[in-house]
């Protein structure tokens, strides 16, 4: 064999090599892009700018689309505080996602809807915990004070919805008591 053919050869799996490579680089390059246009697009919907509470929302498939619907979760929290979804929290839930502007068929709406079937994860409220602590601190006191009103305000409704015995009594189980407390953590 001659080496010229032998280099050949050598320069042909070398160049096979490196086009693979190179391609397995272009790829990760193409990924990584995505990864961080979803992240800027989610930080334009959702205020933040810390980029490990972007990647916690966006692990959870929470992107700038289905963004408004982590104004809910508090009130997933609580409806599901017994292990179960009543009637009538979902339908204050629904109502809540009505106020804050959710159209049906929305990507939004169908995460939401999916959240009210099944109990989200754990992770979901820690994410959450971390999005509005970001979020918090972007704004000043009066406006942090207001939104936290607001969406305790909404939990507590959706805690007394289906609470009591025929409207009596204490209508806020103790388990929807702990979910509230530690929404109202959340904001510390």
């Amino acid at each position: 064999m001659s080496d010229e053919f032998i280099g050949d050869h050598r320069k042909a799996l070398e160049d096979a090599f490196f086009a693979k490579h190179n391609e397995h680089l272009k790829q990760q390059l193409r990924e990584a892009g995505f990864a961080q246009a979803k992240r800027d697009a989610l930080r334009t919907a959702s205020g933040i700018a810390d980029e490990a509470v972007l990647d916690q929302l966006i692990a959870l498939d929470i992107h700038s689309e289905t963004v408004a619907a982590l104004s809910l979760i508090p009130l997933l929290e609580v409806a599901w505080a017994d292990g179960r979804m009543e009637a009538k929290e979902r339908q204050a839930i629904l109502a809540g996602a009505q106020a804050e502007g959710l159209q049906i068929g929305s990507s939004s709406y169908q995460l939401l809807e999916g959240w009210l079937s099944q109990r989200p994860a754990p992770t979901l409220f820690t994410a959450w915990q971390a999005y509005v602590k970001a979020l918090v601190g972007t704004l000043d006191a009066d406006a942090g004070n207001a939104l936290k009103a607001e969406l305790l305000g909404r939990a507590r409704a959706v805690a007394e919805a289906a609470g009591g015995v025929l409207g009596l009594g204490n209508r806020i189980s103790k388990a929807e008591q702990a979910r509230m407390t530690a929404l109202e953590q959340a904001f510390a």
